[in-house]
């Protein structure tokens, strides 16, 4: 018999408990807040974190989730579900094509209590091309200090909320931060799926060292701009920034004053979509490129750093 388990069978865990590591046999978990599983399997004890359970059926709140394959070791072990209460996850969504999104992402999706959203409309229609229909709330940065404190508490009564942006990982570059850190300063889980995002294949397809880089996001429009600049043309590391399609040459010739003209540059545009594109070459050259040919679409400029002397 497990340490806690009754006659029956029925064993209470702390709503702190995110991932059990327990083997037991058609014995049924009730826990704080209605969340239930149910594991078939062996009675083998407890396990290290550094261990995985091989369970065959799981179901929260009634409803099945289903299974996710992990490895414990170097062994593989069948099937394995994280138990998810009072969490907020954070779902990378699909930079271009719809069919990056991870299997996980879509469970993860389909199975939260809330969705929130930079933009219910567009995130609408990547749920409804998968058949996924669950509540969507909206949360970006005109509204985002307003929602914390109510987003906080929904998740310290027990919810599983997602978070998701219009397309990449929440908080880089988008709304995310904020309630990332509201969650952390109240002591509740976080979860961050891998996923899409525009920086790592701009800077793996450049043709420039990937080994160490430095993400600046979007540069300053205007104050602190200039210093922002100077810097950049200082840095050894590769140097990766986000740009819209209206200022890119503008972005491209201000680089070029300040770490020169035949500094190495990669401008790569519309990541994972039908007229993706990277344009390799000095930034004279580039700037020739987008001057003559008229800028479209997302960009990531990905510069070389400063050669050492």
């Amino acid at each position: 018999m497990l340490p806690g388990v009754n006659k029956e069978g029925v064993m209470r865990l702390p709503l702190s408990s995110c991932l059990y590591k327990i083997f037991c046999k058609g014995t049924d978990f009730y826990m704080p807040g209605n969340y239930f599983c149910r594991f078939s399997a062996f009675i083998s004890g407890f396990f290290r974190p550094c261990d995985c359970v091989y369970v065959l059926t799981v179901m929260i709140k009634q409803k099945e989730v289903g299974d996710v394959f992990m490895s414990s070791r170097g062994r593989n072990v069948d099937k394995c579900l994280y138990l998810c209460t009072n969490m907020l996850y954070i779902v990378p969504t699909p930079v271009g094509n719809m069919e990056d999104i991870t299997l996980r992402a879509l469970k993860v999706l389909k199975e939260a209590d809330l969705i929130l959203a930079e933009d219910t409309r567009t995130t609408g229609i990547l749920l409804a091309r998968y058949g996924i229909s669950n509540r969507l709330e909206s949360y970006h940065k005109y509204n985002e200090h307003g929602r914390l404190e109510g987003i906080a508490n929904r998740l310290q009564a027990g919810e599983t909320i997602a978070l998701v942006s219009d397309a990449g990982t929440p908080g880089i570059s988008d709304p995310g931060f904020l309630v990332v850190r509201e969650c952390v300063r109240r002591g509740l889980e976080v979860q961050c799926l891998p996923g899409a995002t525009a920086v790592i294949p701009a800077t793996v397809v450049s043709g420039l060292p990937c080994d160490r880089f430095v993400f600046e996001g979007f540069l300053p429009q205007k104050k602190g701009r200039a210093s922002r600049l100077a810097c950049l043309a200082e840095e050894n590391r590769t140097v990766v920034l986000y740009e819209s399609p209206y200022r890119v040459v503008k972005t491209l010739t201000q680089l070029a004053e300040v770490a020169g003209g035949d500094r190495q540059v990669a401008v790569c545009r519309e990541i994972s979509k039908i007229h993706e594109e990277a344009v390799r070459g000095t930034l004279n050259e580039v700037i020739a490129h987008f001057t003559a040919h008229e800028p479209r679409g997302e960009f990531v400029i990905v510069m070389a750093g400063k050669v050492k002397e």
